[in-house]
């Protein structure tokens, strides 16, 4: 493998490794995770979503990227910049309709990552 795919599935594996820690943040420390996202703890029903959507969101993320970059998969990258993408489309839609804070340094995060996962899956799949 050459240098700059190396250097390219590393810059790849960093969102994935963030996102499988904030993933497992929200399996074991809710409380500690969610002020960092701008989020208030819920109680009941809504912790109960709070914990099951989001560790799965973050989890599948991050598992998904770390598979692509391991087998070099092509159709591996495509769920996580399908997920963040959604996302980012979310937060304006939140923003536009429903009155939300406009969060730009989140959707930025979301569409440089997802794009970045793109890239990654034109340049370094050994298989599709």
């Amino acid at each position: 493998m050459t240098w700059s795919k190396r250097l390219l599935t590393l810059i790849v594996v960093l969102p994935g490794l963030l996102f499988l820690v904030v993933g497992l943040r929200w399996l074991v420390d809710p409380a500690g995770i969610a002020p960092e996202l701008g989020l208030t703890l819920e109680t009941g029903l809504g912790l109960s979503t709070q914990v099951g959507d989001l560790s799965a969101f973050f989890l599948v993320a991050g598992l998904s990227i770390l598979i692509a970059a391991a087998t070099r998969v092509r159709s591996w990258f495509y769920p996580p910049a399908m997920l963040l993408l959604v996302a980012a489309a979310g937060r304006l839609v939140a923003w536009v309709v429903h009155g939300a804070a406009f969060a730009p340094q989140m959707i930025i995060f979301e569409v440089a990552v997802a794009v970045l996962l793109l890239i990654a899956s034109r340049y370094l799949p050994e298989r599709t």
